[in-house]
């Protein structure tokens, strides 16, 4: 059963009745809706319920504010119809899915550790598990209220093969779940692809490709996207880590990392009496100090905490004026 959601202004589409949020479904039926992180953090699926009912999932999301919510404004990613709609929203052809997402059941076959915080789950579906580097997959976690949004850490693969990166937060429903509960053969929804902050492999600019955290699940995906698809092709990585034990992008690169022209870490919080001779502060300064006569040639990629991308945000686009079509990211909360 399906409920028909129609756009005001023209176009209609179909949402799954039991399964699917709002967002979902308006993505599965390849309508450019806004979006961005798809677990109610950015706010940038808001759009005006005109006509019908929609359920809301999650009513203190913190993509709305205050004033938002007072003018009658709604998640998609937190609303689920319950009945024929009209919504008031602006489709862009920028937001069309590049790959239609898909349900699928994963189960989890191995669970490698990569730093003290963070592993790398391996999860197997059936069919291709088809994405474009650099998006991310929806997984509903046992004991966690809603979906967890991780990126893939692996290329798309025809033996459906899914592989996520995953750093323990204190007091995080979901990843202590995956950590703690989640067994070695257990079975997991996934919904997957999502995301715009993924490779463009016709760009022939440097790419560089810039991490903080679990974020470099997505980078290492890109970076090995953009050496097989260009092996010519300058690849310059930037890690922002607190400490050398918290550097994670190297152990997964592996032998690939020989094709990466040009590999930082920076370390935040490393103790000063070590014998760390490398970068140190924040990853967008050493970008800034390495770059700032070479930015006309790249394309960046970044993934990370919010203080960083909001960081890199104000360099990119307001201090050196990059074109924003050059900037690729999502925004999570």
């Amino acid at each position: 059963m399906s409920h028909r959601i129609e756009l005001e202004g023209g176009g209609v589409f179909d949402v799954s009745a039991d399964e699917d949020t709002l967002l979902r479904g308006a993505l599965r039926a390849g309508i450019g809706f806004p979006h961005d992180c798809s677990v109610g953090g950015c706010g940038n699926c808001r759009f005006d319920l005109v006509s019908g009912e929609m359920e809301t999932l999650w009513t203190a999301a913190p993509g709305l504010s205050e004033r938002d919510r007072r003018r009658g404004k709604r998640l998609a990613c937190q609303s689920r119809p319950l009945g024929d709609c009209v919504i008031r929203v602006r489709p862009a052809e920028e937001n069309r899915p590049v790959v239609a997402p898909l349900r699928r059941a994963a189960r989890l076959v191995a669970r490698t550790a990569i730093t003290s915080e963070m592993s790398e789950f391996v999860f197997a579906a059936e069919g291709p598990a088809a994405f474009v580097a650099g998006q991310y997959g929806l997984l509903r976690v046992p004991g966690a209220e809603g979906v967890r949004a991780y990126s893939m850490s692996n290329l798309p693969n025809e033996a459906g093969e899914w592989r996520f990166v995953v750093r323990r937060v204190p007091g995080g429903r979901g990843s202590t779940a995956l950590f703690d509960t989640v067994a070695v053969g257990d079975v997991l929804p996934l919904d997957a692809p999502y995301g715009h902050g993924h490779f463009r492999e016709a760009v022939e600019r440097d790419v560089v490709l810039i991490a903080g955290g679990s974020g470099i699940g997505p980078i290492v995906s890109i970076a090995r996207a953009a050496l097989r698809a260009r092996p010519e092709r300058r690849v310059l990585v930037f890690e922002g880590a607190r400490t050398r034990a918290d550097l994670g992008f190297a152990t997964l690169m592996g032998a690939d990392l020989a094709g990466v022209a040009d590999y930082v870490p920076v370390l935040s919080a490393e103790p000063e009496g070590s014998d760390w001779a490398g970068a140190r502060g924040f990853v967008h300064a050493a970008v800034e100090a390495r770059l700032v006569d070479r930015r006309e040639a790249c394309e960046f990629y970044f993934a990370g905490p919010p203080p960083m991308i909001e960081a890199l945000q104000d360099l990119l686009i307001l201090r050196w004026t990059v074109p924003v079509e050059r900037i690729h990211y999502d925004r999570f909360f």
